[in-house]
């Protein structure tokens, strides 16, 4: 797929941000982190967004680590910018900042507490998409934000030249179809479990957790969609399936992920930022037993995993507050 009708790439990783054991960002974490999942097969990075911790990362934050993604991944991989803001001032300000920084793209989630009707989505959207170049993805979760994007506000923020594609954590598959047959959206899955699924009816890529621990099965997955492989991507898929589940479905994604990478070694702490805090004690066990009926998975060598609920536990209150409203 050609990067002028994709600029986003297809193997997109929701990078977790490594902390110390402070709550302060690890930035040689940083480094070797995105380096391993580029390595391992990503094309793209999103940095800041959920997994990222976005909610608590001040804007300097951010924007250092978009620098910082640009630099590691020196072309290999787009990054891009997620996150946004619910004020759409300060969601301006940050993308506009975040284009100077170098950001390849932006992801936008949809305004979340505030409750906007459709028609406020619509010109939250339009209006942060006047004001960059760059391309724009839509983020529509409403587990997390109170509110979908309904389908009629997609087909008419589709019709703006700068949004290229939304990400969907919806799971509604019947209307992953008809954006694709309505729109010219490239479309991302954005549920772990269904990535596979949303491929094979005709989605772009996916933007996923557990990539920041296995991205090679993915890579194998889309590149065998790709092929018109579908026994080689439904393998992994299948591979992948108690990973996805230790990861997704017990504590929030970015806890579960960090706790992992740390067991793993790949990370120097498992701290998240307050108000998410590491896993207690019945949900580590939990996750470990999710993780003792993985088989082998590219990249993943869990007889190496050590895991800590010591280090995990509690989290961390950084010393500069971030900027949410």
């Amino acid at each position: 797929m050609s990067t002028s009708s994709n600029p986003f790439g297809q193997v997109l990783v929701a990078l977790v941000t490594p902390f110390t054991a402070d709550g302060e960002v690890d930035w040689a974490g940083v480094e070797k982190h995105i380096d391993d999942v580029i390595t391992a097969g990503a094309d793209g990075i999103v940095v800041t967004g959920t997994t990222g911790e976005t909610s608590t990362l001040t804007d300097p934050e951010k924007l250092k680590l978009v620098e910082v993604g640009k630099s590691v991944a020196n072309g290999r991989a787009k990054i891009i910018t997620g996150g946004g803001s619910n004020e759409t001032a300060h969601a301006i300000e940050l993308y506009k900042h975040s284009e100077k920084a170098g950001a390849d793209a932006v992801m936008i989630v949809t305004p979340y507490y505030n409750k906007p009707t459709q028609a406020g989505v619509l010109t939250h959207f339009r209006m942060i998409a006047d004001a960059t170049d760059l391309p724009v993805i839509l983020y529509d979760i409403p587990g997390r934000t109170g509110i979908p994007i309904k389908y009629e506000t997609i087909l008419r923020a589709a019709q703006h030249p700068n949004i290229r594609a939304i990400k969907d954590a919806k799971g509604d598959f019947s209307e992953v179809s008809r954006v694709l047959n309505q729109t010219d959206l490239l479309y991302f899955s954005g549920d772990d479990a269904n990535v596979l699924p949303h491929l094979s009816i005709g989605a772009t890529g996916l933007i996923g957790v557990t990539a920041n621990i296995a991205a090679a099965p993915y890579r194998v997955i889309v590149d065998a969609v790709n092929a018109g492989d579908l026994a080689t991507a439904t393998a992994a898929h299948r591979q992948l399936e108690p990973l996805v589940r230790a990861v997704m479905t017990h504590v929030p994604g970015t806890v579960a992920a960090k706790y992992i990478l740390h067991g793993l070694g790949r990370i120097a702490s498992p701290r998240v930022r307050l108000p998410l805090v590491g896993p207690e004690d019945f949900e580590a066990a939990q996750i470990e037993d999710e993780l003792a009926i993985v088989g082998e998975i590219p990249g993943v060598d869990l007889s190496n995993f050590r895991p800590d609920r010591n280090a995990a536990a509690g989290g961390a209150l950084p010393k500069v507050a971030g900027t949410t409203r």
